[in-house]
């Protein structure tokens, strides 16, 4: 079940990864980012593109390697309460914020919790 639930995630990943590397105006703009061209490009292909890209591929791990299922996991929860807890702080720091903002916020409250479900349910 857990590295089923990892899976998924990275899949998600796999596939933000995807739509940032081959839409990175209508992504950056979704979350309300303005790419520069040349550098801005660039930073944004690498970091929205590579890391989601490279989060993916370590999510799909345990599908190739059965052992690594539970340090995954704790990658997984370590990396969602880090961003619920910035997210967090984002919602009530900020004002303005587009609907894809509220989105992403909810998809990773759901990792979060899907992630101490199953760190909680023993792997």
């Amino acid at each position: 079940m857990t590295r089923t639930f990892l899976a998924i995630v990275g899949v998600a990943y796999l596939a933000l990864a995807v739509w940032c590397a081959l839409k990175p105006g209508q992504t950056s703009n979704s979350v309300g980012l303005t790419l520069q061209r040349g550098s801005g490009q660039s930073e944004y292909l690498v970091v929205y593109g590579g890391l989601q890209l490279g989060l993916g591929l370590v999510f799909l791990w345990p599908l190739i390697q059965q052992d690594v299922t539970r340090p995954i996991l704790v990658v997984c929860l370590l990396i969602h309460a880090s961003l619920v807890l910035m997210r967090s702080i984002s919602l009530v720091a900020f004002s303005g914020l587009q609907a894809t903002t509220y989105v992403l916020a909810v998809v990773e409250w759901a990792i979060l919790l899907g992630s101490l479900w199953r760190y909680f349910a023993r792997v």
